[in-house]
């Protein structure tokens, strides 16, 4: 049987219906798929298609797809760190979304992970098993892939320190798991994820209490939910400067609350930007590049966005 074709699908294109014709009938494929709702930021255009695999062979052969069709590929976590230009992506998104994809099983001291799990799930699985060392994770609102792609971290730790090995698919489609001193990381950053898709990884935690577990992990829920905004935003918008954090430089320069449109700086947080309905991407970008002007100009210090940024403008 063949992937559903889910509607509405008013501007069903060739592209959609080949490659629905090709994938098995556990995957969905979708055409003009809005992606505001599906990122955190809850903003920006749809994606010309849009696909959730049901199995590796199903994504090899989206990708082999979108390779005759030379379709721009990207792959699409839990959308927390990212943020879609007006304009949608033109070509193929892919979500990790189905149940191969995020499962979680435990194996000794030992998660195997798929990269569309959750993090938060991972986390909680761990200390189910008694296992320490992943407690971080309850605080960031992400996938096992995507905290891959970028080496994801939050109160001194980071994924590559719990990770022993990952499997991952080249965009020919070929797939292949691999020691993890075979693939370079550093901060908030693993270049190597830019030409490979993250399938999933081991995670390997150490011996603890539950109960001192389960502490930490509310200690860190209490922390994020103290300091960061609960409205829409994409988590921190820049990466920290070598010499200031990234919020505290934003509150030094009297930007919070700046607001450009439906963006506006955090009060919560000097290095969130958070969105009001009917923002546009555009308003971030704005007010992004507003920050960046005056922390050039005034500190002589460049920013560099830590959000993903994809798409075309309008």
């Amino acid at each position: 049987m063949s992937a559903v074709l889910e509607e509405p699908m008013t501007a069903t294109t060739e592209n959609a219906r080949t490659l629905a014709g090709r994938l098995s009938a556990g995957s969905v494929i979708r055409a003009n798929e809005p992606l505001g709702r599906r990122t955190t930021l809850r903003v920006g255009g749809p994606a010309d298609l849009y696909a959730e695999p049901a199995s590796e062979a199903d994504l090899a052969a989206a990708l082999t797809f979108a390779n005759e069709r030379q379709l721009s590929v990207f792959v699409l976590g839990r959308g927390s760190n990212l943020l879609v230009r007006d304009g949608g992506f033109h070509g193929l998104v892919i979500c990790l979304a189905q149940p191969h994809f995020t499962r979680i099983l435990v194996n000794g001291g030992r998660l195997e992970c798929g990269g569309g799990a959750k993090l938060r799930d991972v986390a909680n699985e761990a200390m189910r098993q008694s296992l320490a060392g992943m407690e971080f994770f309850e605080g960031i609102p992400g996938s096992v892939g995507g905290a891959l792609r970028m080496n994801a971290g939050a109160y001194g730790s980071e994924m590559f320190r719990v990770v022993e090995s990952l499997r991952f698919m080249a965009y020919t489609g070929h797939a292949e798991t691999v020691p993890v001193n075979q693939v370079e990381a550093s901060y908030r950053s693993c270049p190597f994820f830019k030409t490979h898709i993250a399938l999933g990884a081991v995670l390997r935690g150490q011996p603890g209490e539950r109960a001192a577990i389960k502490q930490r992990m509310n200690e860190f829920s209490q922390k994020r939910w103290s300091s960061q905004p609960k409205a829409p935003s994409a988590g921190c918008a820049f990466k920290n400067p070598a010499t200031i954090p990234a919020g505290k430089l934003v509150q030094e320069l009297g930007l919070k609350s700046t607001r450009v449109g439906g963006a506006r700086v955090s009060l919560e947080h000097g290095n969130f930007i958070v969105t009001e309905p009917g923002a546009k991407a555009q308003d971030v970008l704005d007010l992004m590049a507003l920050i960046q002007e005056r922390a050039r100009t005034e500190r002589g210090i460049e920013l560099r966005t830590e959000v993903q940024i994809i798409g075309e403008d309008v």
